[in-house]
């Protein structure tokens, strides 16, 4: 199977991000791509949270979720709307959602982010748990292709530090996980992370990241990558807007497990 991590720089326009995005899904379908990929915030890269909290949207009906699902529809693709601001159970916080899209359009599955970034350097600060409401429910989808059914494993950016999510999902095909990580976390700490979840659950990682300067000033590491299950990059870019396009393999996914049976060994 093809597929693609549509890599963006977003702004604070709502409409020029969504524009972009579809520019992006739309390459991607052209070039062959069945499932495709977007990164977290891609519809808006705030100045504040509180703009997130002030687009989020009601589940099942905005502007935002209306453009993916015609954009999965108008593709025929399985599209992984990176993340959507869904309004939560208060007025003071939003949901962080993945929201997969199947290629007619419909809502396959919903992944909340349960992981909340939390980082302090200088002036440097994050804190999404005091306007995000976290996830509490582990999400894998599968989806059907020309080839088979793939199980795809959901996950959004801070996740990556918490294995034990990965494991609950309870052996994946492909896990995907939209981002935004800074690019001081992500010099640091992507390249090893990403790495040792595919290796650890011997399957594919998908990371779809913001890449570059935003305008309101936050930089973000970029480098999406399709990393293998015996932990090789197939394919990755690095800074400012493009598509990463791969091909995925169900052969070596079983060739991985049954040279090195890890997740048959398992114990606990």
């Amino acid at each position: 199977m093809r597929i693609a991590a549509c890599q963006m720089v977003s702004g604070t326009n709502i409409q020029a991000n969504l524009s972009t995005a579809r520019a992006l899904i739309d390459s991607a379908a052209q070039s062959g791509a069945e499932l495709v990929v977007l990164p977290e915030y891609f519809a808006l890269m705030p100045k504040s949270d509180q703009e997130l909290l002030d687009m989020a949207e009601d589940f099942g009906k905005g502007p935002v979720q209306q453009a993916m699902s015609e954009a999965a529809k108008q593709a025929q693709i399985w599209l992984v709307a990176g993340t959507i601001p869904l309004k939560a159970d208060d007025d003071k916080h939003f949901i962080d959602a993945c929201i997969v899209y199947n290629p007619n359009g419909e809502v396959a599955s919903r992944y909340d982010k349960i992981h909340l970034f939390q980082f302090e350097r200088g002036e440097e600060r994050y804190h999404e748990g005091q306007t995000t409401q976290a996830g509490k429910e582990v999400k894998s989808v599968n989806i059907e292709t020309w080839e088979g059914v793939w199980k795809v494993g959901l996950s959004v950016c801070f996740d990556l530090r918490f294995p034990e999510l990965f494991r609950k999902l309870d052996t994946p095909d492909i896990i995907t996980l939209p981002a935004a990580f800074t690019t001081f976390t992500g010099r640091a700490h992507w390249d090893a992370l990403l790495r040792a979840r595919a290796i650890e659950n011997q399957c594919y990682v998908l990371a779809c990241a913001q890449g570059g300067v935003h305008e309101s000033g936050r930089q973000t590491w970029g480098h999406s990558i399709l990393i293998d299950p015996w932990g090789a990059t197939v394919a990755e870019l690095t800074q400012g807007e493009g598509v990463l396009l791969a091909e995925v393999y169900e052969n070596r996914i079983k060739q991985a497990r049954d040279i090195l049976p890890a997740l048959k060994s398992r114990t606990l």
